[in-house]
């Protein structure tokens, strides 16, 4: 069995879960920052050109440079801090688990942690391609033994035949992470197995049996995990006694929301903008969001390609009012419908 390379034109290579989507991501995060132009210049573009730099333009909004949050920083450290430890451990290796509310930033995090082992890897061995130092899985709802095995066989451009059992996908995962020294697995929407069901709790023995046989770190993340199922019972007290975990939540309105607003806004390439347009919103934007770093990543990235979409090329409030919130920040909400000039 073979690895797909990490040029695959398979659509799937595209995401996070498949090798050449997490090594495209590493690459576009450590990929020079795309230059705006000036006015003038970009007045000077042929049509076909202006049509080229708007569209560089939206792909930057649409996957706008994350912001070093607390959490994202205290679950680098943790997760650093275990692959060091765990560097000379033969059984029992620690883990994290990353854990709190919907839409507070967990897969932010945890692939903020998988992108310093990368890098950090690459530097400890330069010009080593051939080594996968993370694979990234997420859980699928319900999820068997052999999806959860499937999941790593993917992540790896391993084929995933009708014919292979389970035992045939774990030796062949276990075999390649081995070879290529992964030292990190990242493993996403944890909750999705319950352990509750004979099926739940055999897809947390198989994780626990890959963690086992690969000479890596597992990190997990998950809604509100620690009070899920996977904690409970003796299979759960297992996992409690060997992972660390660390908590997301909604950000208050102090210091670093406004810091997160005001980093937000040095990142948008806006011909229009005028500098601290958006921090001046700060406010309305945590009571819009109720303090969700996702949800106030979706209003700037989607407001922004608005204003790049109608010309308008500026962040507004009104532009800002016409991003709908998700269902979960709308129930929330209290009061009728949000007007122009509110929460300033």
């Amino acid at each position: 069995m073979t690895v797909i390379p990490a040029d695959s034109p398979d659509d799937f290579g595209r995401y996070l879960t498949a090798l050449r989507g997490w090594r495209e991501f590493v690459a576009s995060a450590i990929s020079e920052a795309m230059v705006m132009l000036t006015q003038d210049e970009y007045e000077a573009l042929s049509k076909m050109d202006k049509y080229t730099y708007d569209d560089d333009r939206l792909d930057h909004h649409a996957r706008l440079q994350v912001v070093a949050t607390s959490t994202v920083r205290h679950t680098v450290t943790c997760g650093r801090r275990l692959v060091i430890l765990n560097r000379g451990a033969i059984s029992a290796r620690r883990g994290l688990i990353v854990t709190g509310p919907a839409n507070t930033g967990k897969t932010i995090a945890l692939a903020q942690l998988g992108l310093a082992h990368e890098l950090q890897d690459r530097r400890r061995h330069p010009g080593q391609d051939e080594r996968i130092p993370v694979v990234y899985i997420t859980v699928p709802p319900a999820a068997t033994p052999r999806m959860i095995a499937a999941e790593f066989a993917r992540f790896l451009g391993l084929p995933v035949i009708s014919r292979a059992n389970i035992t045939d996908l774990t030796e062949a995962v276990v075999g390649v992470c081995t070879q290529a020294r992964t030292g990190l697995v990242l493993v996403d929407e944890i909750h999705n197995i319950s352990l509750h069901t004979r099926t739940g709790a055999e897809a947390s023995d198989t994780l626990k049996y890959f963690s086992e046989r690969i000479p890596a770190t597992f990190a997990y993340a998950g809604i509100d995990i620690e009070d899920s199922s996977l904690l409970s019972g003796t299979r759960g007290d297992q996992i409690a006694a060997r992972f660390t975990s660390v908590a997301t939540h909604p950000f208050p309105y102090n210091t670093e929301w406004k810091a997160l607003v005001a980093q937000m806004e040095t990142n948008l390439l806006l011909h229009e903008d005028k500098s601290g347009t958006l921090t001046r919103l700060d406010r309305f934007l945590h009571t819009r969001t109720g303090g969700m770093i996702g949800t106030l990543s979706h209003q700037v990235r989607g407001a922004a390609v608005d204003a790049i979409l109608t010309g308008t090329e500026k962040i507004t409030q009104t532009g800002l009012l016409a991003v709908d919130l998700d269902i979960a920040s709308r129930r929330k909400r209290r009061g009728g419908p949000e007007k122009p000039g509110q929460n300033r």
